[in-house]
């Protein structure tokens, strides 16, 4: 039973993971904590069930257009409701997105009310038995792609120029722009790229965890959380502390009560906060006296 729950907690914590690379990618990028992020996950799944279910197309065009679409809404965003509080107190661009969230949240509740929908697998499949643990296809595939985008990010952040000067113009945009880096640029390629991630996580858990306009605000809190615990900011962090989330609800669940894994999240901030606020991985700073 503790290796089945530790394999299925890795996989739910590779979805948690790749939302909460996401956010630190954006994050690191603009220095802004995006509270609609989980919006764009449940926007990217209802752009696969949509063309689906009504259009009739395959699910690899489905999941296509949505990544595609999800890119350009988060362009959008930024171009034409961030940047006009560029330079406007960091609580207005929070408040800004908190206001987003609940937008997108009231759009997709018009369409759909509160119904719930099934999306079906993207690998669909009998079990695969490792000895006494069970994997689904699905499973296998969400820990399979989010390794590819982790070490994309790795590689793209690390060893390659344009990543380091998108690093460098989020810490000094001004010195960037005189060096003749187009910020601007840079900040709303980041977005559409923040987007199209968090999509990808609603395409990916969506077969597991049905699809309904309210499916966002649960994972926002568990991104947040596992970038609390790996440290915002870090990469490697947000890596970490979704697998480790993930781990951690399902031992809570399976060998104390189902109910702890509501909480779990919520728990983990807390005690992250009260003993290590940098995180496992994250460095410490000071800004306040």
């Amino acid at each position: 039973m503790l290796a089945q729950l530790i394999v299925s907690g890795v996989a739910v914590g590779c979805v948690y993971a790749l939302i909460a690379l996401g956010m630190t990618i954006l994050f690191r990028s603009t220095t802004i904590v995006n509270f609609c992020h989980g919006e764009f996950f449940m926007l990217g799944a209802f752009a696969v069930l949509v063309p689906l279910q009504t259009l009739g197309w395959g699910y690899g065009w489905s999941l296509l257009f949505s990544l595609c679409l999800l890119f350009a809404v988060g362009m959008a965003v930024e171009r034409g409701l961030m940047r006009p509080l560029q330079h406007a107190p960091h609580i207005s661009l929070a408040m800004m997105t908190v206001a987003l969230s609940y937008l997108f949240k009231g759009i997709a509740r018009f369409f759909y009310g509160r119904e719930v929908v099934a999306l079906p697998p993207l690998m669909a499949g009998d079990p695969v038995f490792f000895g006494d643990v069970v994997l689904a296809p699905q499973d296998m595939l969400i820990m399979g792609v989010v390794l590819v985008v982790v070490a994309a990010s790795f590689v793209f952040f690390q060893r390659t120029e344009l990543g380091k000067v998108v690093e460098a113009a989020s810490e000094t945009p001004r010195g960037a722009s005189l060096s003749g880096i187009n910020v601007p640029l840079l900040r709303n390629l980041m977005w559409g790229a923040g987007a199209a991630m968090g999509a990808l996580a609603g395409i990916l858990i969506a077969p597991n965890t049905l699809v309904y306009p309210d499916m966002g605000g649960h994972m926002l809190v568990r991104g947040f959380a596992a970038m609390t615990l790996g440290g915002f900011g870090s990469l490697p962090g947000a890596v970490v502390g979704g697998i480790t989330l993930g781990v951690v609800e399902n031992l809570a669940g399976g060998y104390v009560s189902s109910a702890l894994v509501e909480i779990t999240a919520y728990v983990v901030i807390i005690i992250v906060l009260l003993i290590r606020p940098q995180g496992l991985l994250g460095n410490w700073r000071r800004d306040r006296g």
